[in-house]
């Protein structure tokens, strides 16, 4: 494998241990990066390191400090920091199963690739990838890399493991703080109908082939019109309200999303409600009402 392991350690189950290598399972997508620029010379900033009453300094001097008041530091240096004991270092060991949908996905950070380290380990790896699936389960534990000790989950996944690094409970704002302004009101079932319709129409199976950064796309398509000298025109939408300014008839902008070319049951649901809604006839009513008052002058 040409990539290099983020970390070499052992997931331990109970007396089991079992040698892994973990694999960081995402990169950095395409992006556009700047630098600034000081705009008469067009010539890049730079930064240097300074100390107060000192000037610039040597890079291999600078360590590490805690500052326990102000202008006041523990310091520390590399080995150090490395020196200081907790298993999990070098071992995952596994506390709890948990349902996999037990755990809020707002929880879950980011994922790795577990493989086992040698030939020796892999029989012992396969059987805890396979007892996962079977059980429909994912394994706890806490792992201790890149400065920090992590709250991890694995599950079986194809041929291999994930594990995914967990955020703390206080590292996430409860949602009760953002949602508890939101009403109870129940939703109109017609409009209900037509949502789900839209959903229906709109469903599909995920891949993730199908999106790219449209943003990076445009900022490319910006810079080579810039290198080429065109002309770039700035369109103002500082008037513009992200929300929307105009009212929308909610039932009529569903059933415009949903075209003419919907065929599903709930689509033809929908159309089927318009005369029960015209049942009134409140024209009909009020020509009858003349009618009884003719009578009535006549006797008179």
């Amino acid at each position: 494998m040409a990539a290099r392991p983020y970390w070499r350690g052992q997931i331990r189950l109970a007396l089991v241990s079992i040698p892994v290598e973990i694999y960081s399972a995402t990169k950095s997508g395409a992006a556009v990066a700047f630098h600034q620029i000081y705009e008469p010379t067009g010539q890049r900033i730079k930064y240097e390191k300074t100390v107060p009453g000192i000037g610039p300094v040597d890079v291999d001097k600078i360590i590490k400090g805690f500052e326990y008041e102000k202008g006041e530091y523990v310091l520390l240096d590399e080995k150090e920091i490395e020196g200081v004991k907790l298993e999990s270092k070098k071992t995952l060991e596994l506390t709890q199963f948990v349902d996999s949908h037990d755990i809020d996905p707002i929880y879950f950070e980011k994922p790795y690739y577990v493989v086992p380290a040698d030939d020796l380990a892999e029989e012992a790896f396969v059987v805890l990838r396979e007892a996962l699936k079977r059980s429909h389960k994912i394994g706890l534990g806490q792992l201790a890399m890149r400065g920090r000790e992590y709250v991890v989950s694995i599950k079986g996944c194809g041929r291999g493991i994930i594990m995914e690094t967990l955020r703390y409970a206080d590292e996430v704002h409860k949602a009760a703080s953002y949602f508890r302004d939101i009403g109870d009101t129940k939703p109109d079932e017609d409009l209900l109908d037509l949502a789900q319709t839209l959903i229906d129409k709109k469903t599909g199976k995920f891949d993730a082939a199908d999106f790219h950064d449209r943003y990076v796309d445009a900022l490319k398509d910006l810079i080579e019109r810039k290198k080429k000298g065109k002309t770039i025109t700035i369109e103002d939408d500082k008037g513009s309200d992200p929300r929307g300014s105009n009212v929308v008839d909610l039932m009529a902008a569903l059933k415009k999303s949903l075209g003419t070319g919907g065929s599903t049951s709930a689509t033809a649901k929908a159309p089927a409600k318009k005369p029960a809604a015209k049942k009134p006839a409140a024209p009909k009513k009020a020509a009858a009402k003349p009618e009884a008052k003719a009578p009535a002058r006549k006797r008179a």
